[in-house]
């Protein structure tokens, strides 16, 4: 959805909508943030009265129905297959986060490195989800309904599976609470302990906002950059795998999912071998906003050399993607493994649903900044080397300082928990 979305509502010529950037922006800013806003009431119906299990299938099942309904063209279809996918995603997102961690005893130290081998998993789908759909997008024997149906029958294939699987793999994990004992466990107290992990998760959660924003622009500026700023023409045997001779824009976003493949055994493997040795999940989080920092410094020479009127080599947006997989591996997974772990066990679902929340602020306001690239091109926000660098350079920055204040609050974060 990230790699079509923007393309299909700026798209002129190929039986796309025609909008503006800006506009294009703002309702993809709109719908990530959604799907993000969502989860805190599919987390708190799963630790109340559906649980876990139950919930993934609901959502899986209203994530296959909104993929489908955008296959039917333009118009409503549009904003019901969004809204679909929203409320499906809210019943997924945090239960299936929250169903990996009951796997693992609390304190049991594979459990970062478990959470990245299922990162690792959900980008097998991240890989061939733009190079499979995107590319029956873009050939004109089939167009942008054939990317969305694609998505959508891959979509039924995994629910399928997963309901044939659970009852063997998953056994005894995810079930509905007792309603009188949901009923009991929201009456109690919260213990100092466990306002103590509340605080810390609150924490985390703000410097979680300026990651999303740096984050989504993947399916926002940085796609529309790989659109209209670099060569994408190709010649010789590569010429007859790519519809026209040209790579299709949303193939740069498998370029992403093919490093977090590569290097997450790697990174898992690295903190098992260092056990008590390796940095504290805080810690990597820091550090993992501070190579989002340095990826963006790769896009502001790019963009740089792209104002100039030539489209730029695609290399830079293969280096851009090294680092910034680099990055995100450091922070994503071992966050999530981070709730899961601090959050008081009975409202664990509910405050991954709300650390979730966090993207909705960081998307929402990422799809109005992605929108105003055109006014920082011209200098009309501020001005230091020019125009799309400028743009770019804001992330450098944000990322910066808030990988920066977060390493220190480390050690107050160390002792909440």
């Amino acid at each position: 959805m990230r790699s079509l979305l923007i393309l299909y509502l700026i798209d002129l010529t190929s039986g796309g909508l025609g909008w503006s950037q800006e506009s294009a922006s703002r309702l993809y800013g709109w719908f990530t943030g959604l799907v993000y806003l969502t989860p805190v009431i599919g987390g708190w119906l799963a630790d109340r009265y559906l649980g876990t299990s139950r919930s993934l299938a609901i959502g899986g099942a209203l994530l296959t129905l909104g993929y489908f309904t955008l296959a039917l063209g333009p118009t409503w279809p549009l904003f019901a297959g969004l809204g679909l996918v929203a409320l499906g995603t809210g019943f997924f997102k945090p239960n299936g986060y929250t169903l990996v961690g009951q796997l693992y005893a609390p304190g049991d130290p594979r459990r970062d490195s478990g959470f990245t081998v299922y990162y690792m998993a959900i980008n097998v789908g991240a890989l061939l989800g733009p190079l499979i759909c995107a590319w029956l997008a873009a050939d004109p024997r089939y167009g942008w309904s054939y990317g969305f149906a694609t998505a959508g029958a891959a979509m039924l294939v995994g629910l399928i599976f997963y309901l044939w699987s659970r009852d063997y793999w998953l056994e005894g994990l995810g079930l509905p609470p007792a309603r009188r004992r949901a009923k009991s466990a929201a009456e109690v107290p919260l213990t100092p302990g466990e306002r103590r992990r509340i605080l810390a998760i609150a924490i985390i959660t703000v410097f979680v906002v300026f990651f999303w924003l740096a984050f989504e622009q993947v399916g926002s500026s940085l796609n529309v950059f790989a659109a209209h700023r670099t060569e994408r023409r190709v010649g010789g045997w590569m010429s007859l795998l790519v519809p026209g001779g040209e790579i299709p824009a949303a193939w740069f976003q498998a370029i992403n999912p093919f490093f977090i493949l590569l290097l997450a055994p790697v990174v898992a493997g690295m903190w098992r071998r260092l056990g008590p040795r390796a940095p504290s999940t805080p810690a990597k989080m820091a550090l993992g906003l501070l190579l989002l920092g340095l990826a963006y410094t790769v896009m502001v020479v790019g963009a740089a050399q792209s104002d100039r009127g030539v489209p730029v080599s695609p290399w830079f947006l293969v280096a851009f993607y090294f680092v910034f997989s680099c990055g995100e591996l450091c922070f994503l997974p071992v966050g999530i493994s981070f709730v899961t772990q601090t959050a008081p066990a009975r409202l664990g679902s509910m405050l991954m649903g709300a650390w979730l929340t966090a993207n909705f602020f960081a998307s929402l306001s990422g799809g109005y900044l992605a929108g105003m690239v055109q006014r920082v091109e011209r200098g009309e926000v501020f001005r230091l080397f020019g125009g799309q660098a400028d743009f770019f350079l804001i992330f450098v920055i944000s990322c910066a300082l808030a990988g920066g204040v977060l390493t220190l609050l480390v050690p107050m974060l160390r002792r909440l928990q």
